[in-house]
């Protein structure tokens, strides 16, 4: 069995939060550093969910540098062991940020089947949640050229979410129901999810489960550009000269998107054995938007709403914390 690991990508910077945490607390906090239900940050959670399958030495989290200027933030990230934090200069995109935690993961164990997480998801079911993810690295472990993503089912459209179209069911030689997958839709409007849901869409939870290697020549294939800028960055790993040289390869970068232009286009082209695996029964939400986050938080108890305010930002409202 090949070794497993992680990647939790944490580099974002919520900006579609701001106004929300700092009404919530005062400051600007990225999101995922924020903890919004007294069980600890999303990021906290997202490494407690990881180490459900995967020991914490082989979890790598990808954070900014900027990050690294909020107390709490670095309160955090100091719970990690050393070397298992990837600072990058700046965000520039899921493309760069996961291919800069892919090279020093590939420094360790290129043969590694590597779990990528999002750090500002909710999962209520963590447990069960965790036991899909383990089946899709079955799946990668017997099947090493594939990726395997968590297929979400919806319990409605949801403008602002990916969506996966699957393809015929099938079972894997273990009886695993993975589906091809035909096609990515980002973000469609109303009537457009609806009509995906019908057709038996699933949410795109962006967790994935690949070999470093096969993602390595994916991004090669497909983001030939991004790709040979890192090859300087993955010469310098482990040298004097990484941080130098990874700032420098930073500054002239194009921000890519991961899903837009890795994945999609790898369906497109059909380059790759792309497999999703449906997941039922589990309590998931992308934490990305202040009216996502808050119907979840009413609905937990969590907090509840004053009156909008009559002055400020449309729709501003105070948050009362429930204790």
């Amino acid at each position: 069995m090949s070794t497993r690991c992680g990647i939790i990508l944490a580099g974002g910077e919520g900006r579609r939060l701001e106004s929300f945490v700092r009404q919530w607390r005062g400051d600007d906090l990225p999101k995922q550093y924020v903890d919004f239900t007294g069980a600890g940050s999303l990021l906290e959670q997202t490494w407690r969910r990881a180490e459900l399958l995967i020991p914490a030495q082989r979890l790598l989290t990808i954070v900014n540098r900027s990050h690294l200027s909020y107390r709490e933030a670095c309160r955090q990230l100091a719970s990690r062991s050393a070397g298992n934090v990837v600072v990058q200069p700046e965000n520039k995109e899921t493309g760069p940020g996961l291919l800069l935690s892919l090279l020093h993961l590939h420094r360790r164990d290129p043969d590694a089947v590597a779990v990528i997480l999002p750090s500002d998801h909710f999962v209520r079911e963590e447990g069960l949640f965790m036991g899909h993810v383990d089946l899709a690295c079955r799946v990668v472990e017997r099947e090493p050229d594939s990726l395997v993503l968590l297929g979400m089912e919806p319990d409605g459209p949801e403008p602002d979410y990916g969506y996966i179209l699957p393809g015929r069911r099938k079972k894997d030689g273990a009886g695993n129901c993975v589906r091809r997958i035909l096609q990515f839709v980002e973000k469609p409007d109303r009537d457009a999810a609806d009509a995906l849901i019908r057709a038996g869409a699933m949410w795109n939870a962006f967790v994935m489960v690949v070999r470093v290697e096969r993602l390595l020549t994916l991004m090669r294939w497909l983001a030939p550009v991004l790709s040979q800028a890192f090859d300087r960055v993955q010469r310098a790993i482990g040298t004097a000269r990484e941080q130098e040289t990874t700032e420098a390869v930073y500054r002239s970068l194009v921000p890519v998107n991961f899903s837009t232009n890795i994945l999609q286009s790898t369906a497109a082209q059909r380059i790759a054995r792309l497999l999703v695996l449906p997941v039922r029964g589990v309590g998931w939400s992308d934490w990305g938007s202040a009216v996502r986050l808050t119907a979840n938080l009413e609905r937990m108890g969590v907090m509840t709403w004053s009156d909008p305010l009559s002055t400020g930002a449309a729709g501003s409202r105070i948050p009362s914390i429930v204790t």
